[in-house]
């Protein structure tokens, strides 16, 4: 499916801008993979896809101690982004391209 693959990503956060990699693997409309960072990576599952839309969870340790982040998004051809929440701490923007 077209939201399959390795992604290189940037997460606009509130403490600025953050490199990530991203792997995606659909089966239907299941979706799981790995999020990984200079803080290392998780494995997900749960995540849904419908047509090119995207929605995950997965835990993060980041600066502020583990928090769960909260990914919404649409793949465009070799582009990827959406919307990202961070637990408590707002939310922020996540856009990338097909590694």
């Amino acid at each position: 499916m077209a939201v399959d693959g390795t992604w290189n990503i940037t997460l606009s956060t509130p403490m600025g801008e953050r490199p990530a990699q991203l792997t995606l693997r659909s089966d239907g409309t299941a979706l799981s993979g790995t999020f990984g960072s200079e803080r290392g990576s998780q494995e997900f599952t749960g995540g849904t896809v419908n047509g090119n839309e995207v929605s995950w969870k997965t835990m993060f340790n980041g600066a502020m101690g583990p928090m769960e982040l909260t990914f919404t998004g649409k793949v465009e051809g070799d582009s990827i982004g959406g919307t990202v929440q961070f637990g408590a701490f707002g939310s922020g923007s996540w856009k990338g391209t097909r590694a």
